[in-house]
């Protein structure tokens, strides 16, 4: 992340059927070591997690979200995105990235 950011998103197709564990999500990067997180919402109508940090993550830091305790869906392919509301007098919402979750069985 260029910027720092307070609020972290995680957006998931409409196709993607598993759950989330808002109990057991974690946030971290190297400087900072574990990020304590204020609030963890998830908004299964719109398909996303909001993850709102106690602190901001630091700006130009690598964050690692870890989201353990998730039940997947049977199979498919699911785009994941990520999302940051970054710090600053404008609050604006920059995306992060994407990752592909492939589930066969």
């Amino acid at each position: 992340m260029t910027q720092g950011a307070k609020v972290l998103y995680v957006s998931y197709p409409e196709n993607f059927d598993g759950t989330f564990d808002v109990d057991k999500v974690r946030v971290e990067n190297k400087r900072q070591g574990n990020i304590e997180i204020e609030d963890v919402v998830w908004d299964k109508e719109s398909r996303f997690l909001q993850i709102v940090l106690a602190e901001p993550a630091e700006p130009n830091s690598q964050v690692t979200i870890t989201l353990s305790n998730v039940t997947n869906p049977s199979l498919g392919t699911y785009y994941m995105v990520a999302d940051a509301m970054v710090s600053g007098d404008i609050p604006v919402r920059v995306y992060l990235g994407t990752w592909i979750v492939s589930i066969n069985r």
